[in-house]
């Protein structure tokens, strides 16, 4: 999946705390700090360019693919300015007053968000269809809490997740990664602020101690980006820990003593311009190919540290850079204006994309803009009758607890809406509970049923089977024999009669897993065992791969096959070899058959005959998404047939004649039956596919008899009964 969307940090017009002490015989630092309290209108600015990034990015806006990194300019800036907050206010007053600090923050973001969740809420109840509508109830949850870069982690790790429309609320998750920083930070810097109260220099103290400390999360935080670019692209874009370093680095430069080692104005003004050259190289060459955030993000990290570094003003400037740094530039009233509607704007823009694409469809780049470029006026309501009031309002400000209320009613506000919505959606789409295939409609689970027969009688008049809310949770009952990306060999995964000597194994991907059932009950019906051997997105024939959930060259696919073939090679000689695996892997035929024979001479050795069935439709719709908003009519969810069933490769290899030794059968003919331009979504009330690939498995259930009559006609499979 490409880079998601990023939230920027909060925006502070004007600092409240007071400004560094003077010199005192208890130990504060001599002279003025170089870091006071003082406005700095640059920064306000430096926000405009990251917003504006993101917005291009957002947009799709030629030319401006890597705007994502606009968050790792807002993640300095906000480590900078927290960190020099309350490092000032420990100095002046010997502790950290955490009760004032999150009265702050609360007052300041909880309420222009809750504004966002609220309508979302709301405007997905028109919007979208019902089960995406529940989907965003959970996003909302989730955002409220600060937990939604945890969620789509979640999500986006999880290979069987895909399918699944864009959330209008994903760019919440960076504002859940600032909210985990300051949950982190602010009683980090209390603790040592306690612990160095007594030093004789107590402001170098807490400034030297906090430093050894940022320097050492800086280093692990981003030792674990590292890791974590290499092994789940998500999980280090998204997760907290990959981030924090980000903050680390602005911290840094509230901490040392960079009045000491900045240098003359001529070589601060290359220093602040090279800094926002590498953003806006950045902006321009990285794209959603880029390993990320990894090595990648110390760019316009570094950038953006050059950029506020070289804008401090030293003592007696009154300047930031003189007429020609980058930092009197950023402070013209222009980007200042952006800047200081950047948190609202960007709040309201991501979901006006979303809700509108929901109901217009996929967009262009000015379409795209334009929708941005509208977000505009929400945005400045927002600032103007909800954030600017309660930031200035004396009697939120007064006590702590007040503000803190005011944040505790931002998050519940769009916690009950979201329960209200998401409660009554559920209801109106019928049972959530799984499948039980005894359940199905007469003789749909064992014999004839439209789907079994040519000529199968209309099943029993009802509501969908599995409904669109089941449909998503319609696995096969396999436990975890569909192995994770990152696990590199498969459990022994014997079902049925795992005594018996005789076995079908069933290998491939997750196009071979949906036919986990079937398999299970053809072996069951003849006393023998079932072995699955399958690994999520990893391609049966030898193809080296990128892995979307990786990030990287599927390095444990490859290792996963080997083993396993070798695995099969050498131990007990299986009854039958059933293989499936999603052809859309590579578009190159020739390297795909010579992959394929690579795999399948490996399978010939063992002796045993081998069966491939032939890929499914894949629509590239979230199907039960569709069908959701379209129950009494689901053939509007119908979707083209030459898009979703391209040839198999390897079908029409084998039908030729040039794959000794394996047989190919398929059940398209049912599922996209006839030879008009659509496929159907439902058929005799069994809603086909649990996401945009892959069958339910009830559909795999309904589809028994006929895999059966299939494998029996082919010779590769004994009747019933018989063991030969």
């Amino acid at each position: 999946m490409p880079s998601l969307p990023l939230a920027p940090g909060p925006h502070r017009k004007r600092s409240t705390h007071p400004p560094a002490a003077p010199p005192s015989p208890g130990g504060a630092e001599s002279g003025p700090s170089p870091h006071r309290s003082a406005f700095r209108p640059d920064i306000e600015g430096l926000r405009a360019v990251a917003v504006l990034a993101v917005l291009a990015f957002h947009a799709q806006i030629p030319g401006t693919a890597g705007g994502f990194v606009g968050v790792d300019v807002f993640f300095v800036i906000s480590g900078y300015l927290i960190t020099g907050l309350l490092v000032r206010e420990a100095i002046t007053t010997g502790r950290i007053r955490l009760g004032d600090f999150f009265s702050r923050r609360a007052r300041r973001l909880l309420p222009s968000a809750a504004v966002v969740l609220a309508a979302v809420a709301v405007a997905g109840a028109w919007l979208t269809v019902p089960l995406l509508r529940t989907d965003l109830e959970h996003d909302v949850l989730a955002a409220a809490l600060s937990v939604a870069n945890w969620r789509f982690v979640a999500q986006q790790t999880d290979y069987l997740a895909t399918g699944h429309d864009q959330s209008p609320l994903l760019h919440f998750w960076s504002l859940a990664v600032e909210e985990q920083f300051y949950l982190f930070w602010a009683p980090l810097l209390a603790v040592i602020v306690l612990v160095t109260a007594r030093a004789v220099r107590r402001g170098r103290a807490v400034r030297a101690v906090v430093a050894l400390v940022t320097a050492a999360v800086a280093v692990a935080s981003f030792a674990l980006s590292l890791h974590w670019t290499g092994e789940s692209v998500s999980l280090a874009y998204l997760g907290t820990p990959s981030r924090i370093w980000q903050f680390a680095v602005g911290a840094l430069l509230a901490l040392l003593p960079w009045h000491l080692l900045r240098g003359p104005r001529p070589l601060r003004l290359v220093c602040g311009w090279a800094g926002a050259a590498a953003i806006v190289w950045c902006v321009v060459s990285y794209d959603a190919s880029t390993p990320y955030p990894g090595w990648a993000a110390l760019v316009p990290t570094l950038g953006t540290a050059a950029v506020v570094l070289a804008a401090i003003p030293g003592r007696g400037e009154r300047e930031v850079q003189g007429a020609y740094g980058v930092g009197r530039f950023l402070a013209m009233r222009a980007p200042r204006a952006i800047g200081r509607l950047s948190y609202t704007l960007y709040l309201w823009h991501w979901p006006v994309l979303v809700l509108a694409e929901a109901r217009l469809g996929p967009l262009d780049w000015p379409a795209r803009t334009a929708l941005t470029l509208a977000a505009a006026l929400p945005a400045l309501a927002t600032l103007r009758w909800v954030e600017q009031p309660l930031r200035r309002s004396r009697t939120v400000s007064e006590l702590p607890r007040r503000g803190l209320s005011v944040g505790i009613s931002a998050i519940v506000l769009p916690v009950v809406l979201a329960l209200v919505v998401g409660t009554t959606t559920l209801h109106l789409m019928g049972p959530t509970t799984p499948v039980d295939p005894r359940g199905l409609p007469p003789g749909a689970a064992s014999g004839p049923s439209l789907l079994a027969r040519p000529d199968g009688a209309p099943l029993a008049g009802g509501p969908l089977v599995p409904g669109p809310a089941q449909a998503r949770k319609d696995f096969p009952p396999d436990g975890s024999c569909q192995v994770a990306p990152a696990v590199t060999r498969s459990p022994e995964c014997l079902f049925g009669a795992a005594d018996s000597p005789d076995r079908i194994v069933l290998l491939g991907d997750s196009h071979a897993g949906q036919w986990f059932s079937p398999m299970l009950a053809i072996a069951s019906q003849r006393g023998w065992a079932l072995q699955e051997l399958v690994k999520q997105g990893c391609p049966l024939p030898e193809l080296t791969v990128k892995s979307p959930q990786l990030g990287r060259a599927y390095r444990e696919c490859d290792t996963w096959r080997a083993d396993t073939l070798d695995r099969l090679r050498n131990g007990p000689k299986p009854r039958l070899i059933v293989i499936a695996s999603l052809n859309h892997y590579t578009d190159d035929d020739e390297l795909l058959a010579s992959a394929w024979e690579k795999t399948l001479k490996r399978l010939r050795a063992t002796g045993a005959p081998i069966v491939h069935i032939e890929g499914t439709p894949v629509p590239g719709t979230d199907v039960p998404a569709c069908v959701s908003g379209s129950v009494a009519d689901p053939a509007a969810c119908a979707f083209s047939r030459a898009d979703a069933v391209p040839p198999d490769p390897l079908a029409r290899r084998i039908a030729a004649g040039a794959v000794p030794g394996v047989r190919s059968i398929g059940v398209n003919p049912v599922l996209c039956p006839g030879d008009g331009p659509s496929c159907p979504a439902v058929r005799e009330r069994i809603l086909l596919y649990r996401d945009d690939a892959h069958l339910t498995n009830v559909a795999a259930v309904v589809l028994t008899p006929r895999l059966e009559r299939l494998l029996t006609d082919s010779g590769a499979l004994p009747p019933a009964g018989r063991s030969d």
